[in-house]
């Protein structure tokens, strides 16, 4: 079978989509050989009970359980064979959601124990190497989540970085897809790339080929982003801070006022206003 794109949910709001783009999934491959995507009819399958979390929101589940009804389940759990049975992974929630929402069966990307476990050990390897772009390592952080359960905490231990390293490289996922595609083939580093992140598309698409082009390092990135910053935040003041005097003019002379920069403007329906307007100020 074919997983066309791996699974992918992100630590809380880390990672914009349910999906992880399988282009930068160095362990695609080997996850088409040892997974299976069918749907299961919700009875076959059970939790698990070494699981440590055992509390869900009844409201986030209901909530869930909603949109199922409305989209389906966009997005498969994935459970290993025991027993006879399906053991959930991942997607625990989803598949509570989708008993109340009344569906009968359920996508999921089964794996027997040894292919789960062997492909786990594989994406930690890959999340070791050098020689890894930063969105290759943000994928496989988000398929150790996804698809294994990992807490941000548990993947910084497996791999050896502290969690704020996981968490930050993770927010790379949450840029536009032609930004993340420009980031691994100009090979252009984490540092470069992290003030982007909360940059809207507009922005990125003015700012990233100066950076290609130029050879910007990330101190010049930082630089460029607190100064636009601070001029933002200065026209803003500039903007606003005549509102009051504009409205009191505006009141007092019967015109509409406005004041830019230091020119003070008014504007008048008709002639008739006009000559009026000019008599006040005479």
């Amino acid at each position: 079978m074919s997983l066309k794109k791996g699974l992918g949910r992100g630590f809380e709001s880390l990672i914009p989509t349910e999906l992880v783009d399988e282009e930068f999934d160095l362990t695609a491959d080997e996850d088409r050989v040892s997974s299976e995507l069918k749907k299961i009819k919700l009875d076959e399958i059970v939790r698990d009970e070494e699981q440590p979390r055992r509390e869900f929101s009844a409201e986030a589940i209901e909530a869930l359980a909603s949109s199922i009804k409305e989209h389906g389940v966009l997005q498969p759990i994935v459970v290993t064979r025991e027993d006879g049975k399906y053991k959930i992974v991942a997607g625990e929630r989803r598949w509570r959601a989708a008993k109340i929402a009344g569906l009968d069966k359920i996508p999921a990307i089964v794996r027997t124990l040894d292919s789960q476990n062997r492909l786990e050990i594989s994406i930690i390897e890959n999340a070791q190497r050098e020689d890894l772009n930063a969105i290759e390592l943000a994928t496989a952080y988000a398929k150790l989540k996804n698809q294994f359960n990992l807490s941000a905490e548990e993947i910084a231990a497996k791999v050896g970085k502290s969690e704020a390293s996981i968490q930050g490289t993770l927010r790379l996922l949450n840029l536009p897809d032609e930004a993340k595609k420009i980031m691994v083939k100009e090979r252009l580093s984490e540092g470069v790339m992290r003030p982007l992140v909360s940059a809207d598309e507009e922005t990125i698409k003015k700012v990233l080929p100066k950076i290609v082009k130029e050879g910007w390092t990330a101190r010049k990135v930082e630089r460029y982003f607190s100064d636009n910053k601070k001029k933002s935040s200065a026209a803003l003041v500039k903007q606003y801070q005549y509102h009051k005097d504009e409205d009191s003019l505006s009141a007092k002379y019967g015109s509409v006022v406005k004041i830019t920069g230091k020119t003070l403007a008014f504007k008048c329906k008709t002639e008739k206003d006009l000559k009026e307007l000019i008599k006040k100020l005479s």
